[in-house]
């Protein structure tokens, strides 16, 4: 997309991702490369629309947190446990909060989780994710949610049907 957006984008390109689509095209818009489709998703569907309505004054993509200060182990340095939040956002009512869009989180990330909550206990953290057949954009636990009813109500199904 050849889109001039009308706010200035900082961004670190030296990030990688395992399982992410080689394919650059698929996760670019505006001309800035996101580590996934997802994220691109997010940016272009929700807070670009949010940034031009006025409701979102201020973001930044790819914001980093410290979760762990580096320190020294037996004269070794060992260097600090970082996270890199997707987008940090600011609303115009006052708000802010910190958005990591999930398809499927991994143990690291979990564990990353509950790092910045400890850390950050005032910042609103959300892992945010986009199923169509429940509405689109949606927090990553509401989807948990959601699954396990649909599994429940699957698997009671299957009784009624082999009962």
């Amino acid at each position: 997309s050849d889109l001039t957006l009308p706010f200035s984008i900082r961004r670190d390109m030296a990030r990688t991702k395992f399982n992410v689509d080689k394919d650059k095209d698929k996760r670019t818009f505006a001309g800035i490369v996101f580590d996934s489709q997802l994220e691109m998703k997010y940016f272009r569907d929700v807070l670009c629309p949010r940034v031009e309505s006025g409701d979102v004054v201020h973001f930044e993509l790819q914001k980093k947190y410290e979760l762990q200060p580096k320190f020294t182990h037996d004269g070794k340095t060992v260097l600090p446990i970082t996270y890199v939040a997707d987008f940090y956002i600011e609303y115009a009512d006052g708000h802010t909060e910190v958005i990591d869009t999930k398809g499927c989180p991994d143990s690291v990330a979990k564990i990353k989780r509950k790092m910045f909550w400890h850390n950050y206990p005032d910042v609103r953290y959300r892992w945010i994710t986009y199923v169509k057949k429940w509405g689109g954009w949606l927090d990553y636990e509401a989807v948990q949610t959601l699954r396990k009813e649909q599994k429940r109500n699957k698997n009671k199904k299957e009784d009624a049907d082999n009962g």
